[in-house]
């Protein structure tokens, strides 16, 4: 196991010991890449914190936090069948806008990354099938950089020639994602996306947990549709049933999310549902357990 996922993995032993019997558990979903990409991953994330001046332990109380809002989250929304949170206004004051809540959930949310299987395996869906567009993809834009990861990912994979822009509400994930990266072809736009129209079209457009985060996710889609190009390509993910401290819109089910897209004038290329627990989907469903749905998607042809 890496170096460092094995410190946190034994503090959190000490810290939470309930939480590290299901880490030990996730540890069964990892594949054999598994290591290779955490190595590769902390000597960025290192980095990071280095700038920062912060540590390892920082950053696994960062996670700790995240998963305390989390279980808060949990027990409203299996109270009430709701978010605790319904408009952007809500969570943009709660969270977007404070750069405290921002920084901790940041660095949270990425460790989770190689923490929570349905996470790693939504990042190694991204990056084993990201290869097939290389060619056809001359023009990269993601939305929601978040903690900037899968933006990492796509700089490492696609042509040295792409360009890459970025669209992000948040100063705070911005900067994260600078210092993650520290790529100058990027080109960083802070600002909404729905306000965001420089007259270009895009060849693939990453989505990454963003659907959520909005009150029109079916808005969002016909305008990220409307930023793609004719034969582009639309990479996205969102969960069913996942309280989160920013999240407001809630899909119960899968069907009801490819329902959206369809609505959004895509087709799917290719779909992945992954489980954040060792449970039938079924059962996921009746317990409102979380699943994360991901797909690559295409324009459907008028």
């Amino acid at each position: 196991m890496n170096e460092h996922i094995n410190y946190i993995c034994k503090r959190i032993e000490v810290l939470s010991p309930i939480h590290s019997k299901k880490l030990k558990k996730n540890r069964t979903f990892f594949d054999e890449r598994y290591d290779e990409l955490a190595d590769v991953f902390f000597k960025k994330y290192l980095r990071v914190l280095q700038l920062e001046n912060k540590t390892l332990d920082y950053a696994i109380a960062c996670y700790l936090q995240m998963l305390a809002d989390v279980t808060n989250e949990t027990v409203e929304f299996l109270r009430t069948g709701k978010y605790t949170s319904t408009t952007f206004e809500e969570v943009n004051k709660r969270v977007y806008a404070s750069p405290g809540v921002m920084e901790y959930y940041m660095h949270g949310l990425l460790l989770s990354q190689f923490l929570f299987k349905h996470h790693y395996q939504t990042l190694t869906f991204f990056t084993d099938t990201l290869p097939q567009y290389v060619n056809t993809t001359k023009s990269y834009l993601e939305v929601g950089v978040g903690h900037g990861l899968y933006l990492s990912s796509a700089l490492d994979i696609l042509d040295s020639k792409t360009t890459f822009t970025v669209v992000d509400i948040s100063e705070t994930s911005i900067q994260f994602a600078k210092n993650l990266i520290n790529d100058t072809r990027v080109e960083y736009n802070l600002r909404d996306i729905f306000d965001f129209d420089k007259g270009e079209k895009y060849d693939f457009i990453t989505l990454g947990e963003v659907l959520e985060h909005v009150e029109d996710p079916l808005g969002l889609l016909l305008k990220l549709n409307d930023l793609l190009s004719d034969d582009g390509v639309l990479f996205f993910t969102t969960p069913t049933n996942a309280p989160a401290i920013d999240h407001i819109y809630l899909f119960n089910n899968v069907d009801e999310i490819r329902d959206i897209v369809r609505s959004a004038g895509f087709q799917i290329a290719s779909e992945r549902s992954f489980l954040s627990e060792d449970v039938s989907a079924e059962r996921a469903e009746k317990y409102k357990i979380a699943v994360l749905y991901d797909a690559f998607l295409k324009k459907i042809s008028r």
